[in-house]
């Protein structure tokens, strides 16, 4: 086996680590978005929510920068095959984990808010018995988001619990499958239901417009139907 440093190696570690601090951004991004909607696009909220993504975005960067100070990789040849290696100390290690620390905060945050909003809307809906569509988008984005929610729950429960030293010292097999699933939320946290947010309101709109659509042919229908009655009567 023969060891020597790789520019390979340390490319494909620093897009590993930084690629979730960006999407994450993004799916922050979104989340502020659809929460200063449904908050009637007010410009407090926008700018409250906007200092608080850059806050724990800047925090969770310069978290990574620090751990990335003591990176070491380079790349091993065994049995003719490349295999990339990395020497992180332990700090570094619990500082990678603990990243998820200022995501929470902010999506706990996000998912309180829209909360708020729903319930506040539920109230005016039972007030005034009209804005049934209104009622019918918040639906929409309160099941994304609690989806969403749930699945960042649990991914940040099996990240946290990484950090146990029975976890971060152990090569069982337990740690290897624990280390699995934790891998599979997180890419069906970031990959699927993160996009799945925006793909649900595209989804009720183009709803709509087909019942639009819909209504406005079979009101084209019922038309031509009276027109043809009534030039049967005059005839």
């Amino acid at each position: 086996m023969v060891r020597h440093n790789c520019s390979r190696c340390d490319i494909f570690y620093f897009i590993v680590t930084w690629v979730p601090v960006v999407i994450n951004a993004m799916l922050g991004v979104i989340m502020m978005i659809r929460i200063h909607a449904m908050y009637g696009r007010s410009k407090k909220m926008l700018i409250f929510l906007a200092v608080l993504l850059l806050i724990f975005t800047i925090a969770t960067g310069v978290m990574t920068v620090i751990e990335n100070l003591g990176f070491l990789g380079g790349e091993a040849v065994m049995y003719g095959y490349h295999i990339c290696f990395y020497d992180i100390n332990t700090a570094a290690l619990a500082l990678t984990e603990a990243m998820i620390i200022p995501t929470a905060i902010w999506e706990i945050l996000a998912f309180f808010l829209a909360v708020w909003i729903v319930i506040k809307h539920i109230r005016e809906l039972r007030q005034s018995q009209g804005g049934s569509t209104i009622g019918d988008c918040f639906t929409v984005l309160i099941q994304s988001h609690t989806l969403y929610f749930l699945a960042f729950v649990v991914m940040a429960c099996f990240t946290l619990g990484s950090l146990s030293p029975y976890i971060t010292y152990s090569s069982a097999l337990g740690v290897t499958v624990y280390s699995g699933i934790l891998n599979v939320i997180v890419g069906i946290q970031m990959c699927v239901l993160g996009p799945r947010l925006i793909l649900s309101v595209r989804e009720y709109h183009a709803e709509l417009v087909a019942r639009s659509d819909e209504g406005t042919r079979m009101s084209s229908i019922a038309f031509q139907a009276g027109g043809d009655v009534s030039t049967g009567g005059d005839v």
